[in-house]
């Protein structure tokens, strides 16, 4: 893929706010990403491959509500250190964080802690890029895609709607899946023309050893 478009995806899983009184902090945990689990997209299903995160890019990752950029992040995992306020570990399952959220002192960070709570946010969502991928299908009218490799994921966000529909997906984050389905089947039909070209001069030379036998 030479250009990477920012994608966005979107997920339903347990997310669980645990009070800290320690430090003075309430910790959600959530699962953004996860691996093996056939999601459909409108255009197309998609499955992120188990190690699709062995190369990626995970130095800096944000903890956003709704992939709300103009907000201050809620928590930061830099090179996922124990400095961070969010830490990853990528298992057999996907992604899991843990981000320590402020809510002694941040009016956000308590509401967000709240609706966890109760029940009210039940998903999680992350942007990140492909590096890598492979279809299934191409013939089909909802061909396969598999992300075989993420180059980066750039921030991760409790989110509203976590289910996978269109109008809660940004369009412009399906950009580059579309590019890559339609790349596919390109070389896929110019695989075929190729192949159809010489199976025909295959036949050609083998009537003219006939012809040239009689």
């Amino acid at each position: 893929m030479t250009e990477q478009t920012i994608e966005q995806r979107m997920s339903v899983c347990e997310v669980r706010a645990l009070r800290n009184d320690e430090r003075k902090v309430t910790t959600l945990e959530g699962r953004p990403i996860v691996f093996d689990q056939r999601t459909d997209l409108g255009y197309w299903d998609e499955i992120i491959d188990k190690g699709a995160l062995d190369n990626a890019d995970l130095k800096d990752v944000r903890f956003l509500v709704n992939h709300d950029t103009s907000q201050l992040p809620l928590a930061r995992s830099r090179n996922n250190n124990a400095n961070s306020t969010m830490r990853i570990s990528v298992d057999d399952a996907g992604m899991l964080v843990e981000a320590d959220i402020d809510t002694d002192n941040n009016p956000r960070g308590q509401e967000l802690a709240s609706a966890v709570s109760r029940g009210d946010v039940s998903g999680m969502s992350f942007m990140f890029t492909v590096n890598g991928d492979a279809w299934e299908n191409l013939d089909a009218d909802h061909p396969t895609r598999h992300i075989t490799s993420i180059s980066r994921v750039y921030e991760v966000s409790a989110v509203t709607f976590p289910a996978y529909e269109q109008t809660s997906i940004n369009v412009r984050s399906l950009e580059s899946g579309r590019a890559s389905l339609e790349s596919a089947r390109k070389a896929l039909e110019s695989a075929r023309r190729r192949s159809e070209r010489i199976r025909e001069l295959n036949q050609k030379l083998e009537d003219l050893n006939d012809k040239g036998i009689r």
